[in-house]
């Protein structure tokens, strides 16, 4: 039985876990809190910054999380795993695209800052506006830009990366965007990670997600569950289909099948 396999469940916020207002319902709470007092460890996966989930860890204390698609690890208050961008090529990537793209959006998360060559009323978590510089000499979490600035083409970018790094499309946003971030930086990697650290198999976990960087850790996982509003290439390989991210399909699935 499922109750009896699942020592781990891993769960996307955007569009997953969260409403579409951003908010975790009450019942959602009452479910996770349920697990954990059945020693189920739970944990999220997300390409968001720390600063911006701090209300969702007040609001529901997680056992462990990933940030920025698996960058950046946390095991309680415990930073456990970092992998990121040098300065230098960051600095060399973000010029080069900004000569090459006169017109495109950039953005880059350096230690729960993100710098941008745009105004804050374009962005929602603008913090630092910046032509990329004199940024701070740390490893960059992620480089952040428009697809439409791209032609829409993901692969344009290629040219400008390194072999450890990697782009990947995020649909969860009114504006598309592109994700460059070093190969280590996964959210199926910070499950195996998380896996390995709490002595658990992938069989014994449970992931639920939406969108393409939720696809590996729902093929991989021992139980992939992609929402009803999740793309078609996240369902395609998801081991079951739960009711919306509006309708609480995560914690009614875990309450179906894991209670």
């Amino acid at each position: 039985m499922l109750k009896d396999k699942i020592k781990m469940i891993v769960t996307d916020l955007d569009n997953t876990l969260l409403r579409t207002d951003k908010t975790i319902s009450d019942y959602t709470a009452q479910i996770l809190n349920k697990c954990r007092d059945k020693n189920i460890k739970i944990a999220f996966a997300t390409a968001r910054p720390k600063r911006v989930i701090t209300e969702f860890l007040e609001r529901f204390p997680f056992d462990c999380y990933a940030i920025h698609n698996g960058a950046v690890i946390y095991v309680g208050e415990e930073k456990i795993f970092h992998c990121g961008i040098s300065s230098d090529i960051t600095k060399n990537i973000l010029l080069a695209l900004s000569r090459d793209f006169p017109e495109v959006t950039l953005s880059v998360e350096i230690d729960d800052i993100i710098y941008a060559n745009f105004d804050k009323d374009q962005w929602e978590h603008t913090r630092v506006r910046s032509d990329f510089i004199d940024l701070p000499n740390k490893p960059a979490e992620k480089i952040i830009t428009a697809m439409s600035n791209i032609n829409g083409d993901i692969t344009v970018l290629e040219k400008y990366l390194p072999e450890n790094l990697y782009a990947e499309i995020s649909s969860d946003i009114i504006r598309p965007i592109a994700l460059i971030m070093n190969r280590e930086a996964s959210k199926q990697n910070a499950v195996k990670f998380l896996a390995d650290y709490y002595n658990f198999d992938l069989s014994e976990v449970a992931a639920f997600g939406d969108d393409y960087n939720d696809i590996e850790m729902l093929r991989e996982c021992g139980i992939g569950v992609a929402v009803t509003n999740a793309i078609d290439e996240a369902k395609a390989v998801a081991d079951f289909i739960c009711e919306s991210n509006d309708d609480d399909g995560v914690a009614k699935w875990i309450e179906k099948h894991i209670f």
